[in-house]
């Protein structure tokens, strides 16, 4: 892997995977609106798929468009969150929550995770690679198909109308003081107890979507590349690199690294105890094709 500057970040000081490429300037776009129900969503009122006993519960996440990235005046920002406008011309249901360690273990008979102790924990410590054998089994069977989100589909299902730094508000704090709109709708650094904790516990977004900032970081399907800020069609992310997208923040993250524009990467052969993933569901009649999955450079 090439070498790339560090984040300064203390919370990350110590992790020596992590390599962060920032890139230049911003453009502002038109938003597309958006209309969201004011009742808070349940877990129960999403379509579910069981798995050998463990239920996968799935939210719709409509087509639509919006401004993907950070403007230049948001607290915590970097660099290679350039704003550009992205459209996404399909819908598709997304994990209403990270992968729990009980339906990894229904799917793949074994428990990686470092934090254990409560199926409702969500997965971790899981490569890149880990997470396409955990799909390719699940695709082996029945008439849809899941894989990992782009980057893209992460951030617009993460914030769910809104275009502020947190789905739920504003950014108040940076690093691991408490932050009222963050710690309504995340676990993080500042009120995790330095560990993971079972999904579906705080606040969802507007969408349903629980655990999108805090908790674990998230594979996505792309490689890390950097932003240009020209409008994108259903983006694929960059066609090759050293390491695939990581979001949403962590247990271990601060709070500015709980934006839902933050972004960082991680070797595809490596995983952490911070780091998991939740799927995307879709018929295989429908499906997009995306490219191909790529062995680490």
């Amino acid at each position: 892997m090439n070498e790339a500057k560090r984040r300064q970040d203390p919370v990350f000081s110590n992790l020596d995977e992590i390599r962060i490429e920032r890139a230049g300037k911003r453009r502002r776009v038109e938003k597309e609106s958006f209309s969201t129900s004011a009742d808070e969503p349940s877990l129960a009122s999403s379509p579910a798929a069981i798995w050998n006993g463990s239920e996968m519960t799935f939210v719709h996440v409509p087509p639509g468009a919006f401004v993907m990235g950070s403007p230049v005046h948001e607290p915590g920002r970097a660099d290679d969150e350039i704003e550009h406008e992205v459209t996404l011309t399909r819908g598709f249901y997304l994990l209403a929550t990270p992968v729990t360690q009980g339906l990894w273990k229904a799917v793949m008979g074994t428990n990686p995770s470092c934090f254990k102790g409560d199926d409702l924990l969500p997965v971790e410590t899981v490569s890149w690679h880990q997470c396409q054998e955990f799909l390719n089994r699940l695709n082996r069977e029945g008439s849809e198909r899941y894989r990992l989100p782009t980057e893209a589909e992460w951030e617009y299902a993460c914030r769910a109308g809104t275009s502020t730094p947190f789905a739920g508000g504003e950014i108040m704090e940076l690093f691991c003081a408490s932050d009222p709109n963050l710690d309504a709708m995340g676990w993080y650094c500042g009120n995790s107890g330095r560990r993971s904790r079972p999904v579906g516990q705080k606040k969802p977004n507007a969408w349903g979507l629980y655990d999108m900032q805090g908790n674990v970081c998230e594979w996505c399907q792309d490689w890390y590349g950097e932003y240009s800020a020209d409008a994108k069609v259903d983006p694929l992310g960059a066609p090759s690199g050293s390491g695939r997208v990581i979001r949403g923040g962590s247990w271990f993250s601060n709070a500015k690294n709980c934006r839902s524009a933050s972004r960082f990467y991680w070797s595809p052969a490596s995983g952490a105890d911070f780091l998991g993933f939740r799927l995307v569901k879709e018929s295989k009649n429908g499906a997009r094709n995306l490219k191909a999955p790529q062995p680490p450079s």
